[in-house]
């Protein structure tokens, strides 16, 4: 019978019992809360803390993508347009839905407050789940808190969780996705898929591309365990059809969305400037997620999870008892995404890494947990009580990210990344000043794909997404491409500079006629701004 690892409080008194930690109130009445549940709490509490760090210091919304993630929510009901439509087909609506909402109060619409504290839940969940595979796979409390140590100490996990974008989501629900998927093969897999294990599949699929990658590879290795524990093939089959329903369904509907709202199944490209550093060079791209992944975490993390996932899979090959454990290292998939995009000439950012992140931290943890006790004593594992060796290596793994990677750390990789606008956006203050001092309510033109981050700047000055023509818009958008913003518009806002400009950049530059009757009358921060005679 396993033992399930518990906290409790009597008075100012923790008992240890093997690995459970149990408590006794006054009154005698038991209130035991699970280990993987104290330390997603205390993966909360600091994640608030970091929040509200990021908040005083304004860097919350300094990405360019957290103020985009915000304008695609907002415009659903906010706009000339409104409609279902205006989920867009770039991006996977899970994450706008659930801002739907609460993107229409404008306070959170200016600040992302309650996209950051769903980052924030989402960082709990993530060790949380984190937490309880170890357990479920090692019965190492010791396993569990180190990788929660490693979640909690990483400024850049601790950054992106502070902000209103999807990666965290896509964390929580791809980790729910695999530790369920595991309980599930360990212990009945003959039986329905869960309805929680086929919803947090869902979720992932909805949420953002690297999940494709994952869950594929994690239908690939249940296929494997399926057939390891010598099921007969209509079940193996069966079974693979009842799990695989859930994310293909999320899949096919978000296919039939993008077909409605901009006449294809699928945008692959036209959205990135073309960068050539690793396009066609597979050996290159390989670097650079290995590269990545360890400037987020550090080389001894990285080395330690990937030796440690070397180890799972060999053993999960090879033993038919472990073959479940095959599940976790699908995590590794999501590399599939960063590493396509790259060889076809997507620039590099370090962003895509996050994921890889986490399935080291899980990994480290997970090394912890499988050094054996010494020997003579094999049951120490199963007492709770860790091996000096796996003392050693959880003190290795935390003196490498308070070395490589502390918390403190100003100069983190992925907030240096998301400050990269930070100089445009202060120079686009001279365009803000331009537009508010003569705006009279007029409809102002400006490439969403381009600029929604400065859209959501302009709220802060009382803009409405319903202000703007964009690509949204649709047949309002595609006229004014075609007769010019005059007509319809008596502001224009061109993004000259990233990614070689936008289309309405493109469209000046190819035709003087496309600005007739329209004039410059400032620029800044990569802006112009033009305004109807």
């Amino acid at each position: 019978m396993k033992e399930r690892t518990e906290v409790g409080v009597r008075g100012s008194a923790i008992f240890l019992r093997g690995h459970v930690i149990i408590a006794r109130s006054s009154d005698t009445r038991r209130q035991p809360l699970s280990l993987e549940g104290v330390l997603a709490i205390t993966a909360i509490l600091i994640g608030v803390a970091a929040w509200l760090f990021y908040l005083n210091a304004g860097l919350v919304l300094s990405h360019y993508d957290a103020k985009a993630h915000l304008v695609v929510a907002r415009r659903v009901i906010d706009s000339l347009t409104p409609g279902w439509r205006q989920l867009g087909a770039v991006w996977l609506p899970l994450p706008h839905l659930i801002q739907l909402l609460p993107t229409q109060i404008d306070v959170l619409y200016r600040t992302g407050a309650f996209g950051s504290l769903v980052s924030v839940a989402c960082f709990g969940v993530a060790v949380w789940a984190t937490a309880r595979l170890i357990l479920a796979m090692t019965g190492s409390a010791l396993g569990a808190m180190t990788a929660t140590a490693l979640f909690v100490l990483n400024p850049n996990l601790l950054y992106v969780q502070s902000t209103p974008m999807t990666e965290m989501l896509l964390l929580a629900s791809t980790l729910l996705s695999v530790l369920w998927l595991y309980e599930w093969l360990s212990s009945s897999p003959t039986d329905p898929v869960p309805r929680t294990l086929g919803w947090a599949l869902f979720a992932a699929a909805w949420t953002r591309y690297e999940a494709w990658a994952i869950l594929s590879a994690a239908l690939v290795a249940t296929a494997f365990v399926l057939w390891r524990q010598s099921l007969p093939y209509a079940t193996v089959v069966r079974q693979l059809w009842r799990l695989a329903r859930w994310p293909a369904t999320a899949v096919m509907l978000f296919l039939v969305l993008s077909r409605v709202t901009v006449g294809s199944w699928f945008m692959s490209g036209g959205f990135y400037e073309i960068d050539p550093t690793y396009e066609g060079q597979a050996n290159k791209v390989l670097l650079a997620l290995w590269w990545g992944t360890h400037r987020l975490s550090g080389y001894v993390i990285e080395i330690v999870a990937v030796t440690a996932a070397l180890w799972v899979g060999t053993r999960a090959v090879t033993r038919r008892e472990e073959a479940p454990r095959l599940v976790t290292l699908t995590l590794f998939a999501a590399a599939a995404l960063p590493g396509i995009a790259f060889f076809e000439a997507h620039p590099f950012r370090i962003r895509y890494m996050v994921p890889l992140v986490s399935a080291c931290t899980l990994f480290g943890g997970l090394a912890v947990g499988l050094v054996g006790p010494p020997k003579g004593r094999t049951s120490d594992r199963v007492a709770g009580s860790p091996s000096l060796a796996a003392w050693l290596l959880a003190s290795l793994l935390m003196a490498s990210t308070l070395v490589e990677s502390p918390p403190w750390r100003s100069d983190a990789p992925l907030l240096e990344e998301a400050q990269l606008d930070l100089a445009n956006s202060q120079k686009r203050q001279h365009v803000t000043t331009c537009l508010t001092s003569g705006y009279r309510g007029e409809r102002v033109l400006a490439s969403m794909g381009s600029l929604a981050h400065y859209m959501q700047e302009l709220s802060r000055e009382g803009f409405t997404v319903a202000d703007f023509i964009h690509e949204g818009n649709g047949a309002l958008w595609q006229l004014a491409l075609d007769t010019g913003p005059a007509p319809h518009a008596g502001w224009m806002l061109v993004e000259e500079n990233s990614e070689g400009g936008d289309i309405l950049a493109h469209r000046t530059r190819q035709s003087d006629s496309f600005t007739r009757g329209m004039t410059r009358v400032c620029e800044g921060g990569g802006v112009a701004l033009y305004k109807r005679d």
